[in-house]
């Protein structure tokens, strides 16, 4: 097995690739390629729609029911703004930490995987190992599902998918989903002091936002006490408001963005009925002011939750790799993981480094982390090697 030397040197590679979601992920794509080109490992794309993005598939050993998936996403959040202490894509070591924009959300797992692959051909494995990386997973988890149907569709049926999302290693069976909507009013343009000429989409979009404000204080009351979550019951809040030209015009349009998180078993569109009946109210009565005036409303994501499963065969594959004999667990952060469960795979999420330090300036996987990884994926090529 390698040291810790070859996972930070691939690391440190997938760290200087910007993969931020606004741009493509190719140029890390193109490198993972020779990189498997040069072990003889056969791939594949799985492109977006305009080509500018792609999945990436590959599978070491044969082709026979049973193996594991080892699902990581390339993409990674900005950095703009954020006060760096080092340059966000250049790997730097200090205190016994990893720093780089992806170390731990979540390159540090694709760097174990790819760093594996060489023990992996080197073995009698009677069970394969298949990578799966994909696109876009920060914006929405929207590269996923056509990489997850080439799975169902073409590969024999793997046995586990373990999603290398940061976990400090432990094994966790259970997140929220995330749907994520784009509200867009539009009014009429007007001088203030002649509100009779005009609509102000600011003060109808605010009486909306007021109401998910309310929606948003009730799903806090109403969270179920026995719920393993953090916070406990779905949340629902709005990240970003824009709208208005000036303090003496009525505003012709204004946008708002929002996202509701839910425990597994609570559905969206249920939770959002009353206030989708408030737009459909709202938008009659601004066309009724004037017919160029409205309400739209776009949800621009939809990520399932993940459940626990009633076997938890995945979870107890990941527990005995990771030497994990912890309680059970869940996150509130929504992940890949619930598109591999609703596709009939069994799934888990287990990776290297803390949700905490995700998205966050500095971010870092500690070396600690990543050697526990190493050990995960020593066994990992045993189990793969093993008649059990």
């Amino acid at each position: 097995m390698n040291d810790l030397a070859v996972p930070r040197e691939i690391l440190q590679t997938l760290i200087g690739f910007d993969t931020t979601s606004r741009l493509s992920n190719l140029a890390l794509i193109e490198w993972v390629e020779n990189y498997l080109d040069d072990h003889e490992v056969a791939h594949r794309r799985v492109p977006n729609a305009e080509g500018t993005k792609s999945n990436l598939l590959a599978t070491i050993g044969p082709a026979t029911e049973g193996g594991a998936v080892l699902s990581g996403h390339t993409d990674v959040v900005p950095v703009d703004g954020q006060p760096w202490t080092s340059d966000p894509f250049k790997l730097v070591e200090r205190d016994g930490r990893l720093y780089g924009r992806g170390t731990c959300d979540m390159k540090g797992f694709l760097a174990l995987a790819l760093s594996v692959v060489p023990d992996l051909i080197a073995a009698p494995l009677r069970r394969p190992v298949h990578l799966a990386f994909s696109y876009d997973e920060e914006i929405g988890c929207l590269g996923a599902p056509a990489l997850i149907e080439v799975i169902r569709r073409e590969l024999p049926q793997p046995a586990f998918v373990v999603v290398g999302e940061p976990t400090d290693m432990v094994a966790v069976n259970g997140h929220k989903g995330i749907a994520t909507f784009h509200v867009t009013v539009t009014g009429r343009e007007a001088h203030s002091s002649q509100t009779q000429q005009g609509v102000s989409a600011v003060m109808a979009a605010v009486k909306l936002m007021s109401t998910l404000t309310e929606l948003s204080e009730r799903l806090e009351r109403e969270a179920d006490p026995a719920s393993p979550f953090t916070p406990k019951g779905a949340t629902l809040t709005i990240g970003m408001v824009n709208g208005g030209t000036a303090h003496n015009i009525l505003a012709r349009e204004c946008r708002f963005v929002f996202d509701l998180r839910c425990p597994p078993r609570l559905d969206p569109q249920t939770i959002l009925a009353a206030f989708f009946a408030e737009v459909r109210a709202m938008d009659a009565a601004l066309k009724a002011r004037a017919p160029e005036a409205g309400v739209t409303v776009e949800m621009h994501s939809s990520v399932p939750s993940f459940a626990p499963e009633p076997d938890g065969a995945a979870e107890s594959f990941a527990r005995r790799l990771a030497g994990d004999n912890g309680p059970p667990r869940a996150v509130s952060f929504a992940t890949e993981a619930g598109q591999f469960q609703r596709a009939g795979l069994s799934t888990v999420l287990c990776g290297p480094g803390s949700i905490e330090q995700a998205h966050q300036p500095d971010e870092f996987v500690e070396v600690a982390q990543m050697e526990r990884g190493q050990a995960f994926m020593r066994r990992l090529v045993e189990w793969a090697s093993s008649a059990g």
